[in-house]
C-alpha cells in the first residue's frame, strides 16, 4: 500500500516590525503554505513577501482567514455570527488572492486559523458559513478542515474538495478535537513523540487521546505550526521520517 500525505505550515504571521515564525527556513520541507490575511496576523507587505518565498521554492498557496483579533492573536473565542464569519472570511480570501495575482501565483486552498478554525469544527452554522464563504470567491479552492469535523461535512456540502487535517505537534481529545493550548501537555515538543504520532495517523488512522483509548483520523494534510520553537527541526524531521517510510509527500484531497 502507497502512502501519501500534504504537510502545511502557518506562516506569515509577523505584522509590522514584529517578526513571528521562521518561514523561509520552514519552507523547503512542506509543500503547502497557509498565509495571514491581516485579521489575526501578518499585513500587506508579509503577505506579499510571504507569497512570494513560497513560489520561490514551489510551495504551494492557501489563504490562513482568522478573526479579527491581533492582540489575541485570533486564538481567543469571539461570539460571532456566521453572516459575519461568512464576511470577514471572503474579505481575507479575497485579499490573499489579490496578493497572490500580483506575484504570478494563484491560491490553491484555506485553511481557517485558531479559534475559528476550532469553533468552526463543532458549529455547524459557522462551519457552513466559512465553507460558503470560500465557494462563493472560488468554487475550485480547497477547504482544509479539521479530520472528522463539522467542517468536513460543511465543505462537502458546499461542493468543496476538502483535505482531512492531523496534526503534528497537537494531542487531541477523546471527541477527535485538539487540546485546547490552556490546558497541560497541548503541545507536543519532543520530534521523536510526534513522528510517532504521524506514522500511525497515517498508516492505521488512528491517533492516542489524551483521556485514552483511539479516535479514528483521515489525514490528507499534516499541519506543522511554524510558531512554536523548534519548528524547522520539526518540520525537517518529520520530512525525512516520512520519506524513510516510504510515504509520498504531496498534496491529494479527498
Amino acid at each position: 500500500m502507497t502512502w501519501s500525505i500534504d504537510l502545511n505550515c502557518d506562516m506569515g504571521e509577523g505584522f509590522g516590525a514584529w517578526k513571528m515564525g521562521q518561514d523561509e527556513e520552514i519552507l523547503p520541507y512542506v509543500t503547502s503554505a497557509n498565509i495571514a490575511c491581516g485579521f489575526h496576523a501578518g499585513d500587506p507587505a508579509t503577505m506579499r513577501k510571504t507569497v512570494a518565498a513560497a513560489i520561490r521554492h514551489g510551495v504551494a498557496l492557501g489563504a490562513h482567514p482568522g478573526l479579527p483579533d491581533l492582540a489575541g492573536f485570533g486564538r481567543r473565542n469571539m461570539d460571532i455570527s456566521p453572516q459575519h464569519a461568512y464576511d470577514i472570511v471572503v474579505v481575507q480570501v479575497g485579499a490573499l488572492a489579490g496578493v497572490a495575482a500580483s506575484q504570478g501565483g494563484r491560491l490553491r486552498h484555506v485553511k481557517a486559523h485558531g479559534a475559528l478554525y476550532n469553533m468552526a469544527s463543532k458549529n455547524r452554522e459557522l462551519a457552513a458559513a466559512i465553507a460558503g464563504a470560500v465557494r462563493d470567491v472560488d468554487a475550485s479552492l480547497v477547504l482544509y478542515a479539521l479530520a472528522g469535523s463539522a467542517q468536513v461535512d460543511a465543505a462537502g456540502e458546499a461542493g468543496l474538495k476538502v483535505a482531512q487535517e492531523v496534526f503534528a505537534d497537537r494531542s487531541y481529545q477523546s471527541d477527535g478535537s485538539l487540546t485546547p493550548r490552556t490546558q497541560p501537555n497541548a503541545m507536543i515538543e519532543d520530534p521523536d513523540v510526534s513522528i510517532r504520532q504521524v506514522l500511525r495517523m497515517i498508516k492505521e488512522g488512528k491517533v492516542a487521546a489524551v483521556q485514552g483509548g483511539d479516535v479514528a483520523v483521515a489525514a490528507d494534510t499534516l499541519c506543522i505550526h511554524g510558531d512554536q520553537p523548534g519548528a524547522v527541526v520539526f518540520a525537517k524531521a518529520i520530512r525525512k521520517a516520512l520519506e524513510a517510510e516510504g510515504i509520498v509527500v504531496g498534496f491529494a484531497p479527498s
